[in-house]
């Protein structure tokens, strides 16, 4: 049974609503809620109604209203459950549920429940939405009442709704009710009266739990999953989706030739395909890898504006030269007009540029239209702000504004819903009220002179929500796929139908209507609640183009080539799901045959975990029915290797207690399952798989049925076990530095060691013994790190071996007569005649086994910083033992260059990105290299089995004796910074560091090209100018060292008559770019200085003349500069905290939580 004990609701006051101080008075207070109660008799049911059926946030149309009383006697002599009598509301039966002793409870529990009699005649996907109050009253005083309230969505399954703690029963019958010197339950009975709203669930989903909801079913569309903080883009992505002129034009973008998950359109085209056929919500993971966004931006609430920007830009250049080329910019872009006019002169100066999309302000403004208005505004320029009309008008009176020529088929509105508070000094969301239309016409906005032949209606399509404050927000969107169908909010994975009244009133913003609160008292009603979901971005279509741009896309759309891809994805995984269903009936094997240990070039008989696919090496992998028999099993695999299933048995593999897996006996029963076998024999493994050896017999007797060394049947069935022992075979060849299996072999326990030796020279084809001056030497491989020399006067018992073990040879060279078996030369111990040993070559098994433990793949890229055709990217086999310089020589010998000129970086784990210098020291090996310091933090920043290079100029002992410093040349002005790392002598000074700088950027050198400042910068303030003689040493490694010509205006100027200067947007504390000094001139008008200062910077045409200039001062606002304004005063001086601000677009904006918003 569900409960819902909520009857009223309560709302905390948000971040951004204003503390109210209010007068109160508690007795008051205490009084409001009951003296309207007090004046009404529970049998005014019109009264009461207005009391326990409040209206509902979500303004459901009401279809009918019912009352129904039941008179309750003799209470105490009820059962534990009871029903009162079967009504009808909304055309459906329903009555009162009561467990007069409570349910569970001390209390009397009350609950609504349909009344159907039959459960089994109730239809599947039955509901019915009902806002319901009960109320308890005294039989003989209807003063005397209590109630609850609540709704509920009625379902098949959930038939019952109410209060589980209805009333305590104490309060009912052992107290007088509010004083009045009755209980409520008097002479032991009471009335309890149900009144019930039947309301419409106009979308299906009112009130829904959305347990096991299908939105594909529910509403034909599907949803984006949720990758974290993801949300924002889905929405945006959802808003592009059902623009359906956007979709078919991506659909255009040639991607046959680069399917790549890096591809941005392909993965757009991908997910834009599967939204389209698909029944389940979408993952959106292979469109953020192609933005190359890693965790940190996935979890982070991106700027939408800027992403949609972005987003857009990138898919235009991808069309360009397709079909599709001019689809976006006849879709998404207008035009609009800037310009100032003079107001008593015919002048005016104007410039025309494209729009993509339009800011409104929304702090302070009733709705869009005058937002509009806002927008539009001409600004007056008079007085001490008159316009330059050039040498014929001079100054002039003029008004200043914008005015749209054009606006594009499909309008992306931003609403300007998160602003910088100075006060709190931080970003705030605004959730002021904001009304917008369904229907929108834009002729106002238009300049006389543009085109109206068409009419600039304009029909909503999208309204995309934010909910929530700042920093933990939700968003979502609500749009409308079609011309005059409904609008569906996309939430995410679930989509739902939404009435006009969710799209609009719901997202305009601002205070609850208080008629909608009138379940609140007290301080409650005094404070006004805000709604925390607002719209912040619109999406409207130019109603006469709603045919064209929402055009069907169809499945034939689609590229061929990608329905082909996906189609085959779907086939794969449907694939793996009947895999998944059916793998209870299967059980894995994996088969070591004498072929794949011959090609195992590595410790123990295999890798299990190796793919045959792959690796020749790997074991047989066969997918086989648990009821299959051993006898079945064992043709499959003669059939696979060309063998008579006579000749072949299986042995078990057993994993030993030192995590080696060996062969332990022979399956001599072949009737049994694979799964009993399994369940017999195996022992446990990680994996679930049956693990055996197929052994192949040399001999066959005259029916052809194999001879068997050991283990073998006799006549009566029984199986004789001698005192034969299964060995397998490894030559190590030094000579060619491999390792391989050779086969097996049985002998005797009883054998010696050196009796081996003619058994192993005839498997190798080397005669019946060794030549002269040659030896064997043998270990047992009891484990990959424990390989342990066999004497040659040990018998195989003595040695403790035993079935499944392994034995490695090598032939050596005897040094001297006598010499004991197994006695060996040292490593690097060589002739004087012969060449020095290499340290990467291994003179004995022992040694090469110790590098097959330790060996790793390395991948080695050169740094950023080498010229990319000079080296190319290649992969090391190592040891992780071998030292820094040992790591350089191999690495030297594969780029042909000298090793000590090589300086190695190691990866940052999630860019991939050069990280900082290895250090070269004696106890740094390539393990620690690697993995610094353990498994510390620094080790899960490292990316493992990838080191970045770099070939040096000189040797890295002379390196030690530089100083690396990052600088940044300055060659345009501030239009084009380049930066350079310089290493100069750490005893050096700057003019050292210029010498060095001319040298590496290959620039003319100050005798030639003139003389070069060098500066720090800091967080994009000038910090302090370097002179010559400053030492290397002492600049700050926190700070920007900043290079460029100066000026020959600057050459011989007083240090007193330089301004500081900075680049900033809106807000000085929101600086960017590269900051520099500026000389002023004493009495210059700053019409001329700005002159100037196009010059320094480097900056033309309308990019310039879109800055506005202020004096930053700090603590203070900006005060922005007229044309006619004097910054330098004759005679005057310039304050040390006065900086002069350019106030431009940041072009290297970053996100509004800090993150760099980039898509590659």
């Amino acid at each position: 049974m569900v409960v819902d004990t909520q009857d009223e609701m309560v709302v905390q006051p948000t971040l951004n609503e204003k503390d109210q101080v209010t007068e109160i008075n508690p007795e008051q207070l205490d009084n409001d809620a009951e003296n309207l109660e007090s004046a009404i008799l529970a049998t005014d049911f019109e009264a009461m109604k207005e009391i326990v059926l409040p209206p509902l946030l979500d303004e459901p149309k009401i279809l009918e209203d019912v009352v129904n009383t039941w008179t309750v006697q003799n209470w105490r002599a009820l059962s534990k459950k009871e029903h009162g009598p079967i009504f009808q509301a909304g055309g459906y039966p329903w009555r009162i549920l009561l467990f007069p002793f409570g349910n569970n409870v001390d209390q009397s529990s009350i609950y609504l429940e349909h009344g159907f009699q039959d459960a089994n005649s109730i239809p599947e996907d039955w509901s019915c939405c009902v806002q319901f109050g009960l109320v308890m009253w005294n039989i003989n005083d209807p003063s005397l009442f209590y109630h609850h309230t609540a709704h509920h969505r009625f379902t098949k399954e959930e038939s019952d709704w109410g209060f589980t703690r209805f009333l305590e029963l104490r309060k009912m019958f052992q107290q007088p009710w509010d004083n009045s010197g009755h209980p409520l339950v008097e002479n032991d009975s009471v009335n309890i009266t149900a009144y019930v709203r039947v309301v419409e669930d106009e979308t299906g989903v009112l009130w829904h739990n959305f347990n096991n909801y299908d939105s594909k079913k529910e509403t034909g569309y599907v949803g984006l999953k949720n990758q974290g903080a993801t949300c924002y883009l889905n929405s945006l992505l959802q808003s592009l989706f059902f623009t359906n002129a956007f979709r078919k034009a991506v659909y255009q973008i040639p991607t046959a030739e680069d399917e790549s998950i890096t591809n941005s359109a392909y993965t757009l085209q991908r997910l834009f395909y599967q939204l389209q056929i698909s029944n389940q919500a979408v993952g959106t993971n292979e469109l953020t890898k192609s933005f190359g966004w890693d965790t940190r931006h996935i979890f982070e609430q991106q700027d939408v504006q800027e992403l949609s920007r972005k987003l857009i830009e990138r898919m235009e250049e991808r069309m360009k030269g397709t079909a599709a080329e001019d689809a976006l910019p006849r879709m998404l872009s207008g035009k609009v007009k800037t310009y100032v006019s003079c107001i008593d002169v015919e002048y005016e100066s104007s410039r025309i540029e494209d729009f993509w999309d339009i800011q409104l302000n929304v702090r302070g403004i009733p709705n869009l239209e005058e937002s509009f208005k806002d927008y539009i505004q001409q600004e007056t320029l008079d007085g001490d702000n008159k316009y330059w009309a050039g040498d014929e008008y001079k100054y002039q009176d003029a008004r200043k504004g914008v005015i749209f020529k054009s606006f594009p088929e499909v309008l992306h509105l931003h609403l300007k819903r998160f602003e910088y508070d100075i006060q709190r000094d931080t970003m705030m969301k605004i959730n002021d009220r904001f009304e917008f239309p369904e229907v929108l016409d834009l002729t106002p906005y238009l300049d006389q002179d543009a085109d109206k032949s068409e009419p600039w209606i304009y029909k909503l399509h999208g309204v995309l929500v934010h909910s929530g404050d700042l920093n933990a927000g939700h968003y979502y969107a609500y749009l409308k796929p079609n011309k005059d169908g409904w609008f569906y909010k996309f939430d995410d994975d679930k989509v739902t139908k939404a009435t006009i009244r969710e799209t609009l009133e719901e997202n305009f913003g601002g205070e609850y209507p208080a008629s909608l609160l009138q379940s609140r008292t007290g301080l409650q009603k005094k404070t006004p609640i805000m709604r925390q979901m607002s719209a912040y971005m619109l999406v409207y279509i130019r109603e006469s183009r709603l045919d064209q741009v929402l055009t069907p896309v169809r499945k034939e759309d689609c590229p061929p080539h990608l329905q082909k891809r996906l189609d085959e994805e779907a086939a794969a995984r449907e694939a793996k799901r009947r895999e998944r269903e059916e793998q209870h009936l299967y059980l894995p094997v994996k088969v070591i045959t004498e072929e794949t240990f011959k090609r195992h070039g590595s410790t123990d008989l295999t890798n299990f975990e190796a793919n045959p696919a792959e690796d020749p090496a790997a074991p047989r992998f066969y997918r086989t029915k648990k009821q299959t028999t051993i006898e079945e099993l064992v043709g499959l695999i003669a059939h696979d290797t060309n063998q008579d299933p006579k000749r072949i048995r299986l042995w078990i593999m057993v994993n030993r207690q030192n995590k080696t897996t060996r062969p332990d006996q022979p399956i001599m029963d072949t009737r049994p399952t694979i799964e009993e076998t399994y369940q017999r024999m195996a022992t446990t493994t990680r994996e679930y798989a049956l693990r055996v050896w197929a052994e192949v017999a040399d001999e066959v007797d005259a029916e052809g049925n194999a001879i068997w060394p050991t283990y073998q049947s006799n006549a009566n069935g029984v199986i004789v076990k001698n005192d034969l022992i299964l060995l397998f075979l490894k030559h190590f060849d030094a000579e060619r530095q491999t390792l391989e299996g050779v086969g097996h072999i049985y002998v005797s326990r009883e054998k010696k060691v050196e009796d081996l030796v003619p058994l192993i020279a005839k498997r190798m084809g080397w005669g019946e013994k060794l030549p002269s001056g040659e030896q064997l030497a043998m270990w047992e491989e009891i484990k990959p790190a424990m390989i342990e020399t066999l004497k040659a006067k040990l018998t195989l018992k003595a040695a403790e071996l035993q079935d499944g073990d392994i034995i490695c040879f090598q032939r050596i060279t005897e040094r001297k007569s006598g010499e004991l078996l197994g006695k060996l030369p040292r490593l690097g111990e060589k002739n004087s005649e012969e060449t020095p040993k290499r340290w990467d070559r291994y003179d004995d098994a022992k040694a090469f086994y110790d590098f097959l433990c330790n060996k790793r793949e390395v991948r080695f890229d050169p740094h950023p910083r080498c010229e990319k055709t000079d080296y190319q990217s290649f992969i090391l086999t190592l040891s992780t033992k071998i030292t820094y310089d040992q790591l350089s020589e191999r690495v030297g010998e594969e780029l042909g260059v000298d090793p000590t000129h090589i300086r190695f970086f190691t990866a940052n784990a999630s860019t991939g990105s050069p990280k900082s210098a290895v250090r070269r020291a004696a106890s740094q090996n390539l393990g620690t290299i690697l993995n610094p310091n353990n498994y510390t933090q620094q080790t899960l920043q490292t990316k493992p089995n990838s080191l970045f290079f770099e070939v040096l100029d000189m040797s890295l002992a002379e390196l030690d004796t530089k100083k690396n410093v990052k600088v940044t040349w300055l060659s345009e002005g501030m239009t084009k910074a380049e930066t350079f790392d310089v290493l100069v002598n750490k005893q050096g000074h700057v003019e050292d560091l210029v010498q060095a700088f001319v040298k590496k950027a290959q620039i003319k050198d100050e005798r030639e090209g003139g003389r070069i400042r060098v500066y720090e910068i800091h967080h994009h303030k000038f910090h302090r100018e370097l002179p010559p003689n400053y030492p290397v040493l002492s600049i700050n490694d926190y700070t920007d060292v900043i290079a460029e010509r100066i000026p020959e205006e600057e050459l011989d100027a007083d240090e007193r008559d330089f301004i500081k200067v900075i680049h900033f947007q809106n807000d000085a504390s929101r600086v960017h770019g590269i900051p520099f000094k500026f000389l002023l001139k004493e009495g210059e008008p700053f019409s001329e200085t700005k002159k100037r200062l196009e010059s320094r910077t480097g900056i033309k045409g309308k990019a310039f003349e879109k800055i506005k200039f202020a004096i930053v001062r700090r603590f203070q606002k900006p005060a922005y500069i007229n044309d006619d304004d004097v910054l330098f005063d004759e005679g005057g001086t310039i304050e040390d905290d006065v900086v002069l601000g350019l106030d431009h677009l940041d072009r290297t904006r970053t996100t509004r939580n800090g993150g760099e918003m980039f898509l590659k």
